[in-house]
């Protein structure tokens, strides 16, 4: 008869992880603020966090936690160990992906990017973006309202201009409009004739212009007559006589540029106004500490509404902001805010 085998010890079942929870009511700011390429950026979006909390009084729940390249973990890592109830950032995508990836045992976060491919959130995971994909949708549906039904896409080879021309077309074809005519931008003056006869022979209701901004004057002036619509740095860093050449161009501003003397952005100190991308960004700060202040409450709002400094927004099932900023109309060389026809 063989033994009876030694009773075995009982297999350890590791306890489930605990979800986090927050010991004060901080903010943690995760910015590349050491970042060779993306330092700049962070640098304006801190302006304009610590601006809007320096008006709310809210500055000293602050923490601002900046890093390198490579470095988020770490600065996850560190507003953990603080215990903080919100984290605000990363800023850019592949920071994003790496901390929903890597570092599911954090503060609540609200993203200033978002995922790709409108990739679900986590549910303790908000993200307000500047993304093309907002201004190309308020373009969509104010070209339909215009009157728009045929359009022709005119689009550079850029993946931000094809982001923003295939949200548009998307928008616009869900509101009522037809197949878009697609058409490569091409500097070659061979290609752009071809482009004024195609265009001149069938005329749409409209076109997209969905090129940078060094591109936008050449691009419009063998366009037919008629409504264009552009991204919003369209007339980016243009000299006077360039913007004047992209005269009845529609694009999306966000309402800290277009509507400056707008008495909610009295209390608000301004940058020097140089660079509108970065102008943009710390519009992003204002607004990112804005909603950071109501997203860190034990209990978030389900419902939220706020006319900020990047726009209209909204907060979606998704947990993202929708943003919807004000439309402009390139009249007489400057731009202006757009008044539909009556």
């Amino acid at each position: 008869m063989q033994p009876a085998p030694a009773p075995q010890p009982p297999v350890a079942i590791p306890p489930p992880a605990t979800a986090y929870q927050p010991g004060n009511d901080r903010i943690a700011l995760l910015l590349p603020l050491q970042s060779p390429a993306y330092g700049r950026a962070a640098e304006a979006v801190r302006a304009g966090f610590l601006a809007a909390a320096d008006a709310a009084g809210g500055a000293a729940r602050v923490q601002v936690i900046g890093y390198a390249d490579d470095g988020v973990l770490n600065a996850v890592a560190a507003a953990t160990e603080a215990r903080v109830a919100l984290i605000v950032g990363p800023l850019t995508r592949d920071d994003l992906k790496t901390v929903l990836a890597l570092a599911p045992q954090r503060p609540r976060m609200l993203a200033l990017n978002q995922l790709e491919d409108g990739a679900p959130l986590p549910p303790d995971a908000y993200a307000l973006a500047l993304a093309v994909e907002g201004d190309a949708a308020v373009l969509g549906r104010r070209a339909y309202d215009d009157g728009a039904r045929s359009i022709a896409v005119v689009a550079s080879d850029s993946q931000l201009q094809r982001r923003f021309a295939n949200a548009f077309v998307a928008v616009w074809q869900r509101a009522g409009g037809g197949t878009p005519r697609q058409y490569r931008f091409d500097s070659n003056p061979e290609v752009l004739a071809v482009l004024r006869r195609e265009l001149a022979a069938k005329p749409p209701d409209a076109v997209l212009l969905a090129v940078g901004s060094d591109q936008a004057a050449l691009a419009k002036s063998f366009l037919p007559p008629g409504p264009v619509y552009a991204s919003s740095q369209i007339t980016d860093a243009l000299p006077p006589q360039m913007v004047l050449d992209l005269e009845g161009v529609r694009y999306v501003e966000i309402p800290w540029l277009a509507d400056p003397s707008n008495p909610a952005f009295a209390r608000l100190p301004r940058q020097d106004g140089a660079d509108a991308v970065l102008d943009r960004l710390y519009a992003l700060g204002l607004d990112a500490f804005v909603l950071g202040d109501l997203l860190a409450n034990p209990e978030p709002p389900q419902r939220i509404e706020f006319d900020g400094a990047t726009g209209h927004l909204s907060l979606l099932p998704s947990r993202s902001f929708s943003r919807e900023g004000r439309v402009m109309i390139v009249h007489d060389g400057r731009p202006m805010l757009y008044q539909p026809p009556q």
